[in-house]
């Protein structure tokens, strides 16, 4: 089977939720006999050198890439309010890479072109031109859902206005397209249910992010001390920086007063500057790191305030791979199969979020516990290939039909 992946990031580094998923479905695809190859829209925000690219995380046959600026500009951002558009979707558009992909569908032969995220869904009537193809969307999250979200916790009148704005055109995008694909793969089966509800009447298969336990071994002379916390993630993300700073706020200025021993470690890719100025006693801000299962290893419990976003969130994943506590909120937690108190601690208030908090403290045996039962459950209910095999299946089915 020949597969091209379109994605708006490269596949690496492996620090972020995009990339990794993207990867290690390449991955898996590959070893299940797959010729997968790569179409990257390179963006200057999330810009990777592939000569770059080691050859020990390279699963691909072809790599193309177009470097692509994206920044996020005032003018355009203004445009986009005049002209009734979205600019979270206009700003994925590109001549340069929509060229690229018609010299590749003229070139070659796919049986499936697979696109990563909806954003892309701008280049599926090129894509469409070549018959008896299979066309697929994975849907890393509800997009427009994770705008509502950040929009309702956001305080600023304007800065709401603005974002309630741009996700009313990005819902009536992300609606209009996803019935034009043959193929639906959504992170978790809540996220597919809510796609049908929204008018998805295709194939859809629920195909979460697939862990190879070999790449995740527990450490546990890593870790630096029993009192130590940790986050992470991408700090130029909007929900990780509300949850951060609604965390440091809340929940970590009243713990670390009271356990002035106690740390506080974050870590993540394009920390703002200012996010140091907020940080208080106790809290190390490391920006980005160069090992995230290092960082994690290094500390007994992650800590995942988010409160908006959607699908799995991947680090969340990691962590339980490696064997740690985690403590998330609902919305954290959401698309694994995890039960409260057994494979981790839910907490959606300050208050919840303190004790759980100190009874990690005072708990260290059966806060292993925890992350003993974590890695079992991502054993069980997030095999890499397993999960893969439900995606080479759904895309069977389709080209039996042909």
């Amino acid at each position: 089977m020949k597969i091209l992946l379109i994605t708006k990031k490269f596949p690496y580094p492996l620090k972020e939720g995009e990339p990794i998923a993207i990867n290690y479905l390449a991955r898996s695809l590959s070893a299940m006999g797959c010729e997968v190859d790569l179409l990257t829209l390179n963006t200057s925000k999330h810009y990777f050198d592939p000569a770059q690219f080691p050859e020990s995380e390279n699963f691909f046959n072809e790599i193309h890439s177009v470097r692509v600026d994206n920044h996020i500009r005032l003018g355009g951002a203004l445009r986009s309010l005049l002209s009734g558009k979205s600019y979270i979707l206009d700003r994925f558009k590109s001549p340069a890479f929509e060229e690229k992909l018609e010299d590749l569908m003229r070139s070659k032969r796919y049986d499936v072109v697979q696109f990563e995220t909806i954003y892309l869904a701008h280049y599926l009537p090129m894509v469409r031109k070549q018959p008896n193809l299979v066309a697929s969307l994975r849907a890393h999250n509800i997009e427009h859902e994770i705008w509502e979200r950040v929009a309702s916790t956001t305080t600023n009148p304007i800065k709401k206005w603005y974002l309630k704005n741009q996700n009313r055109h990005l819902r009536k995008f992300e609606i209009e397209h996803i019935n034009q694909f043959d193929v639906l793969l959504a992170i978790t089966s809540r996220d597919l249910d809510a796609f049908r509800t929204l008018g998805y009447r295709q194939e859809g298969v629920v195909v979460p992010v697939g862990i190879n336990l070999g790449d995740y071994l527990i450490d546990n002379q890593q870790v630096v001390a029993q009192n130590s916390f940790c986050f992470i993630g991408a700090l130029d993300w909007m929900p990780n920086q509300h949850g951060v700073v609604w965390f440091l706020q809340n929940v970590w200025k009243k713990l670390a007063k009271a356990n002035p021993e106690t740390k506080f470690h974050i870590a993540g890719k394009n920390t703002p500057a200012w996010l140091r100025s907020k940080a208080g006693p106790g809290v190390i801000v490391h920006g980005e790191v160069p090992d995230a299962k290092e960082f994690i290893r290094r500390h007994p419990v992650l800590v995942a305030p988010l409160f908006s976003g959607s699908g799995i969130k991947v680090k969340v994943l990691e962590a339980m791979a490696l064997g740690r506590a985690v403590i998330t909120t609902t919305i954290g937690a959401e698309g694994i199969p995890a039960e409260h108190g057994r494979h981790l601690l839910i907490a959606d208030t300050a208050a919840d979020f303190e004790k759980h908090l100190i009874w990690c403290l005072k708990n260290q045996l059966l806060r292993e516990e925890i992350g003993a039962n974590a890695r079992e459950l991502i054993r069980q209910e997030f095999d890499n290939l397993e999960i893969v095999s439900r995606v080479i299946a759904a895309y069977e089915k389709m080209i039996v039909r042909w």
